[in-house]
Formats: structure tokens, C-alpha cells, sequence
């Protein structure tokens, strides 16, 4: 089995755990890190796992879906209020996502990134797992 992987670095997006106990309660934000780590058995006819290359489509989704977001889990009780509120005032940046939490994150990313290189590759490679960093601090991993 072969690896590489790719790091999209220094997303910045907020988002919130509204069943927190402590101040993750509240809309906080980080400068987010996702790192995905392909795998193949055979390599392509340039002895690559996935071409590096051929991934802008795929950072440009993430970049579309994460940066300068509030980023929400489709069960936050304030979704509905707080989605009203950006909309009403013209500053709609929001992206609802199953999980906000880090590992959610992770599992969401992951999808998006392997349909998108299964696709490319047509079913030669696939994503071993995707990390993903809320600053420098905290990471979670998603592997299936």
C-alpha cells in the first residue's frame, strides 16, 4: 500500500458546542488544518497516489464550505435564530454541517475528500484518514 498526503493549513472558521458545559459553548473561532492521507495499492502512470495537481477543485470546495465561516451542527438548537440573524443583517456566512465538533469535522471532511479522489482517480485511490487541527493545539482524526 502506498501513502501521500496533502495539508490544507490555516482556515479560519468559528463554530460552537452548544451543549458545552465551559466556553465552548460560545461562538469561538481557530485557524483550522486538515491533512488527508491517501492510499493506493498501484500507483498512476506518474508514480503517484493521487496528483497533487489535480486537488484545486477539491481545496476550493473546502475553502468554499470552511473559510471565514461560522460553521454549525444541523442539531444547534439557535440554528434556526442564528441563521435568521445572519441573513437578515447581509452577513450570511454560514455552513450547517451534520457535526461542528473537531472529530465531526473530521468525518465530514473525510466524505468530501475521498468521493472527490475516488472520483479523480476512478476508484484507485481512496482516503486513509483525514486529521484535523483547530489551531496548533487540538486534533481529531476520522478513519473509516
Amino acid at each position: 500500500m502506498f501513502t501521500c498526503a496533502k495539508t490544507y493549513a490555516d482556515i479560519p472558521f468559528a463554530h460552537r458546542a452548544p451543549r458545552h458545559d465551559g466556553h465552548c459553548k460560545l461562538i469561538h473561532g481557530h485557524n483550522w488544518s486538515f491533512r488527508l492521507t491517501f492510499e493506493a495499492v498501484e500507483r498512476d502512470e506518474n508514480g503517484f497516489v493521487v496528483d497533487f495537481g489535480k486537488l484545486k477543485e477539491l481545496k476550493q470546495s473546502l475553502y468554499d464550505i470552511f473559510d471565514h465561516k461560522l460553521v454549525l451542527s444541523q442539531d444547534d438548537p439557535m440554528l434556526r435564530e442564528i441563521g435568521c440573524f445572519l441573513r437578515d443583517q447581509g452577513i450570511a456566512n454560514l455552513t450547517v454541517v451534520p457535526d461542528c465538533s473537531c472529530e465531526g469535522i473530521a468525518e465530514f471532511v473525510h466524505g468530501i475528500a475521498d468521493a472527490y479522489v475516488r472520483k479523480e482517480t476512478f476508484n484507485r485511490a481512496r482516503v486513509r484518514e483525514c486529521n484535523v487541527y483547530e489551531d496548533s493545539k487540538n486534533e481529531a482524526t476520522f478513519t473509516p
